[in-house]
């Protein structure tokens, strides 16, 4: 079965247009608290964990059919010239297939020694991260939004590879501001690094 989850620091309200105009016929939870980012080492979305039916992990998190070529984007018009929108729907499909392929014949699984040595490890800074993450969020909430700020932005210091602590950190100080000129000057900033690593399948 599939599950997807959103991760929604500012409440379930913020996700759920999305949901309903998904009209999935698959499960899709809210996590308001990054519980699931937590427990499996997300750093961005959309990412995916395959899990078998003994509850085992056979895929550690990756990205799920995403590429870079939104890198290319012509940001005045937020569109993707044709050959980089042909690829990025080639590599989504390339995922689904290799999804489908692994529930009819197991293939893509990786063994349990490759599936462990692929997932990200947990440092006491990662660790610090999601702590001060969570503070913020909750700080927030509670009417002290200059301490919250301060606790996330030490969070997206301490835990830079996270993606989801920095743009959920910036939605919930500017509405937008998670894909506006902030995002992108961080985009930027990767040089050659991937924001989406290709999967490995």
């Amino acid at each position: 079965m599939v599950v997807a989850v959103a991760e929604e620091s500012r409440g379930g309200d913020h996700a759920r247009s999305w949901i309903e105009a998904a009209k999935s016929d698959y499960w899709q939870l809210i996590d308001t608290d990054h519980l699931v980012s937590d427990l499996y080492n997300l750093v961005n979305v959309p990412q995916a964990i395959w899990i078998d039916e003994r509850g085992i992990v056979v895929r550690p998190p990756e990205s799920a059919g995403s590429t870079d070529h939104f890198r290319r984007m012509d940001l005045a018009t937020r569109t993707l010239a044709p050959d980089d929108m042909a690829a990025r729907l080639a590599a989504r499909q390339a995922y689904l297939d290799a999804v489908r392929a692994w529930v009819r014949t197991g293939k893509h699984a990786l063994p349990a020694v490759d599936a462990a040595a692929r997932q990200p490890r947990v440092t006491s800074e990662i660790a610090e991260a999601r702590a001060r993450f969570r503070l913020g969020v909750w700080l927030r909430r509670h009417g002290r939004a200059a301490e919250g700020d301060a606790e996330m932005a030490e969070a997206s210091r301490l835990h830079p590879e996270s993606w989801t602590i920095w743009r959920q950190a910036a939605d919930l100080d500017e509405v937008g501001k998670a894909s506006g000129p902030q995002f992108w000057a961080r985009v930027k900033a990767l040089g050659d690094k991937h924001y989406y690593p290709p999967a490995r399948l």
